[in-house]
């Protein structure tokens, strides 16, 4: 058996009142993709800023071994100059740079003290073109989807990885006593944010990287991930090890998996549901919660988005697919009345035209947004949550606001009413939402939106990010809030998603509506060529 690149022994580490990891080991082998599961807050990011050096050794017990030498981590770079890249789950950018200064910021060109900016570019240029990513090199990175953005923070750990690998074998030419040349890469949640097609390029990046010898850590809340890509698969549950698994056995299956990361089986990651926009013959329900008539944005060429109609009944889930860059975020960012640029059209609230021009106007309107970026535009990270909870509630005719005063005493009994009725684990509402796991982050998202009871609610990529039981608790949410007669709309980059919880479909390309389904019979092939351009629609006309 081949001896372990990496070997994490007996590893505990204690934060004030709470055990992250208790007594964790954890090994790696040379070339292989090792992935790395188990449920929010089971230990996966501490684990792993311990490797990397963010928890310095003393910090913690246990020991790491690289090549089957003790290391002492102190600092981030002690661990870089190890062979290990980490492209953590926050993404490390600076907005306001481009592209390619982000690749190499911190290890730009230089020439006589001044930064070689024709080199960068060029270098950044062959780098990207290397990995197959078309991303405009020039283009402030604030100005880039969420899903860019992760390609570009991969991009900058490859490279940097790929020149410590280059190096290193360097010294081993020229230094025979130099330790083995250790490259580990560790990706936490790479494609959360990407597309089909982006992850496949990732895929792709990485099945070339193990042809070199290069270790990869794969910490991912995509199951059919692990199984496509991984070798082996470790999973982590309260701090501790559950079980390591060849991808190959006949023991490691996806209900094995998932009954390890959360101690229980989930026989329903998509509850069944009867759509409450169905009326008792089985014939849509007349009245309409919110209609869109004729939207367009302008003065773009061409427009990002063209002539968009669609409509949602109380009770019912619609699902809106599509690639990245299709125009998915634009149009509901549009609706609430969050848009940048100009549109034209109708929008429609319970079949009265309303003007919507910001969120304040949408939200008294009844409309709420959970933002696909919630740790950007949903949370106030540094807050508590009780504050998190009410921001959306404190309009001048809210009941926790008196004279444009906060009554505290009502701020904590509902912010306390929806942390129960979520399910939120949390010491204390007086916590800073940063200190929760993301699944409960995006709850506390959640509860301040529903805090505004609203007609219409959207969801944008509302389970990225979070694993299969804050998924499966999500879902059971958007199925009860829809039998209460919430109208939802939801963007999903997961095929699976869309047709688990969708009554209806509609799918965008290039800005413009290309198919729109009842959810019956319907298949990913169905949503992927429209995806891909071709216009197919199975709609019933009433």
């Amino acid at each position: 058996m081949t001896a372990p690149l990496l070997h994490m022994q007996s590893i505990t580490k204690d934060f004030p009142g709470v055990r992250a990891l208790d007594d964790v080991s954890f090994e790696v082998r040379p070339g292989e993709i090792h992935a790395l599961c188990g449920e929010n807050g089971a230990g996966k990011s501490t684990l792993i800023k311990i490797l990397g050096g963010v928890y310095p050794y003393g910090t913690y017990e246990g020991e790491l071994h690289i090549s089957g030498n003790e290391q002492q981590f102190h600092t981030v770079r002690d661990a870089e100059r190890a062979g290990i890249a980490i492209i953590h789950q926050e993404l490390a950018l600076i907005p306001e740079m481009t592209v390619a200064e982000n690749i190499y910021l911190g290890k730009e060109p230089c020439r006589f003290g001044t930064i070689n900016k024709h080199r960068l570019y060029h270098e950044a240029g062959e780098l990207l073109s290397q990995f197959g990513l078309a991303i405009p090199l020039d283009k402030p990175v604030h100005e880039l989807g969420i899903g860019q953005q992760q390609l570009v923070e991969i991009a900058k750990a490859l490279g940097r990885s790929l020149q410590a690998h280059i190096q290193q074998r360097r010294s081993l030419q020229t230094n025979s006593e130099s330790s083995s040349s250790a490259l580990l890469l560790v990706l936490d949640e790479p494609t959360a944010a990407l597309t089909e097609s982006e992850v496949d390029i990732l895929r792709e990046i990485l099945t070339q990287l193990r042809e070199k010898g290069v270790a990869c850590i794969y910490i991912t809340h995509k199951l059919k991930e692990i199984f496509q890509i991984a070798d082996r698969v470790t999973v982590l549950r309260d701090g501790k090890t559950v079980a390591t698994h060849s991808i190959k056995s006949s023991e490691c299956t996806e209900e094995v998996l998932i009954s390890q990361m959360v101690g229980r089986e989930l026989t329903a990651l998509f509850p069944r549901r009867r759509t409450a926009a169905i009326d008792e013959n089985g014939s849509n329900r007349d009245d309409i919660a919110l209609r869109v008539e004729n939207l367009s944005t302008y003065p773009s060429e061409p427009p990002q988005l063209e002539n968009i109609n669609f409509e949602v009944r109380p009770g019912e889930i619609l699902g809106i697919a599509g690639l990245m860059g299709a125009g998915r975020t634009e149009l509901i960012s549009t609706i609430f009345g969050v848009y940048e640029g100009r549109w034209c059209g109708e929008i429609l609230i319970e079949g009265v035209p309303v003007k919507i021009h910001a969120p304040r106007e949408a939200i008294q309107h009844g409309i709420a947004l959970v933002s696909e970026d919630r740790k950007r535009y949903g949370l106030l990270l540094d807050v508590d949550v009780v504050r998190n909870m009410t921001l959306a509630s404190l309009g001048p005719s809210s009941d926790i606001t008196s004279h444009g005063i906060i009554n505290d005493n009502t701020a904590f009994e509902k912010s306390e009413h929806y942390v129960d009725s979520l399910q939120i684990k949390t010491t204390s509402l007086e916590v800073p939402v940063n200190h929760l796991s993301g699944g409960n982050q995006q709850k506390v998202v959640l509860g301040k939106w529903l805090m505004t009871h609203p007609k219409v609610l959207f969801l944008d990529e509302p389970t990225r990010g979070i694993d299969v039981g804050a998924k499966a608790e999500i879902h059971t949410l958007m199925a009860k809030l829809a039998q209460e007669g919430v109208a939802i709309v939801f963007v999903s980059s997961e095929l699976p998603e869309i047709l688990g919880m969708s009554d209806r479909v509609i799918v965008l390309h290039a800005g413009r509506i290309t198919g729109e389904f009842i959810n019956e019979n319907l298949t990913q092939e169905d949503i992927l060529r429209c995806a891909a351009g071709t216009s197919i629609s199975n709609r019933k006309v009433n």
